[in-house]
């Protein structure tokens, strides 16, 4: 089954004191590189979180990204109220003892008071670090399950698309290569006229037998057929690769290298305009299949 390396999910898991977000999102890379943009996982943790995803993912750029949304009841607890009381009132006496007004005289240096108070260490209690534990790690480790999951699914539906486009480029190339054929006759009388319009030209009459002989050499210099059936043997393996193989992405790129060796010779051989414009075609073909092989796991 054809697998994009891009892809999204994300799952949530409802933990003490709030919600936990995951997302993981994932671009081509030709290994696994993980990055975690959290500070939220443990460090015993984290190891074993890269074995998981780089198991199921495989390859590619993968960003994890965790959001905590506290609850209500959470982030209210988090203020150490007495702790605020006692650096409100501490840095109103410092003020007045200082011979300055009394800053609480009013509403605006009330509230400058209670940021400044805010601000103190321990004032807002709990933190990241309290947020995943060993008991509530299964709940996280299954919403990784879950978004590992979906990303595969995503990977899966693109994977399908980038299939079916990989085989219509396949067959466009193939299709140009049995146009090429059409006009292989045309091109052999093409060369054998102008090699006898040379010779007329330099006003020389060579031997007919002779001038045979080396014409046929000439062109099965020119000769194509074997370029075109090994590319037909190329084209089918690149598609038994695609529909075959587990993760196809880097053995479809070999390939494609080894087409576009069939091409280039069919290229520098045809000596006409027409198989020409059909070569170009093809190498545009191949250049479409060499980008799309690069999102293929």
């Amino acid at each position: 089954m054809v697998r994009s390396m891009t892809g999204f999910g994300k799952a949530e898991a409802i933990l003490e004191g709030g919600r936990l977000r995951v997302e993981i999102r994932s671009l081509n890379g030709k290994n696994a590189d993980i990055t975690l943009k959290t500070s939220l996982i443990p460090k015993d943790r984290e190891m074993d979180l890269r074995r998981k995803v780089a198991e199921v993912l495989v390859r590619g750029n993968i960003d994890i990204f965790l959001t905590w949304e506290p609850s209500a009841t959470a982030a209210s607890s988090s203020l150490d109220t007495a702790a605020a009381m006692a650096y409100f009132g501490q840095l109103r006496e410092m003020a007045t003892s200082s011979g300055l007004p009394d800053p609480a005289a009013d509403s605006l240096g009330t509230a400058t008071l209670i940021a400044s108070a805010l601000r103190m260490p321990e004032v807002v209690t709990g933190g990241t670090k309290e947020i995943i534990t060993d008991e509530n790690w299964p709940l996280v480790d299954a919403a990784f399950d879950e978004a590992l999951a979906a990303i595969d699914a995503f990977r899966v539906k693109e994977g399908a698309v980038l299939r079916d486009d990989l085989a219509s480029k396949v067959d466009r190339i193939l299709d140009f290569s049995k146009q090429v054929e059409a006009f292989e006759k045309e091109r052999t009388e093409s060369v054998r006229e102008k090699i006898l319009a040379r010779f007329e030209e330099v006003q020389l009459s060579p031997d007919p037998s002779r001038l045979e002989q080396e014409m046929i050499f000439y062109l099965e210099k020119l000769d194509i057929n074997e370029e075109r059936v090994r590319l037909r043997q190329h084209c089918k393996y690149f598609m038994e690769t695609l529909d075959g193989a587990e993760h196809p992405g880097r053995k479809l790129g070999f390939i494609a290298q080894e087409m576009g060796r069939e091409i280039n010779t069919t290229g520098s051989k045809a000596n006409h305009g027409e198989m020409q414009r059909l070569v170009t075609c093809m190498k545009d073909e191949l250049e479409k299949i060499k980008e799309q092989t690069l999102n293929i796991l």
